[in-house]
């Protein structure tokens, strides 16, 4: 049974910095690429970032890119997402997935709750 559980999520003010974290069960970890999602209240659920299994590549969504960073340690069955100078725009639940396949669709297989990060101004 496939379990991803991200934690790091929280409140914080325009500016300031966050870190969120996904850790990894029943699956072989370095053999899926992982991506986090986005979803606001009333809006589709949007890319963010995705990097492969083996970590050598990563993508992000233009309105991130430069300020949030993804990664993982696959030894520790964990994807991180840095996130610096937040911005209100950036309230959202957050969610991590994995798949097999490297992309930036929302259509991969597996899924975690989501974690709240809220940016006040």
């Amino acid at each position: 049974q496939v379990q991803l559980v991200e934690s790091g999520g929280g409140l914080v003010q325009a500016g300031d910095s966050l870190g969120l974290s996904c850790a990894a069960s029943g699956l072989s970890f370095e053999n899926y690429a992982m991506g986090w999602f986005r979803q606001a209240p009333g809006k589709e659920r949007e890319f963010v970032a995705a990097i492969t299994g083996n970590g050598r590549i990563t993508t992000y969504a233009d309105s991130v890119k430069g300020r949030f960073t993804i990664s993982r340690v696959n030894d520790k069955n964990t994807a991180y997402l840095r996130m610096n100078s937040l911005k209100p725009e950036d309230t959202a639940v957050y969610y991590c997935s994995a798949d097999f396949n490297f992309k930036i669709s929302p259509t991969y297989t597996y899924w975690g709750q989501g974690t709240q990060v809220t940016v006040s101004s």
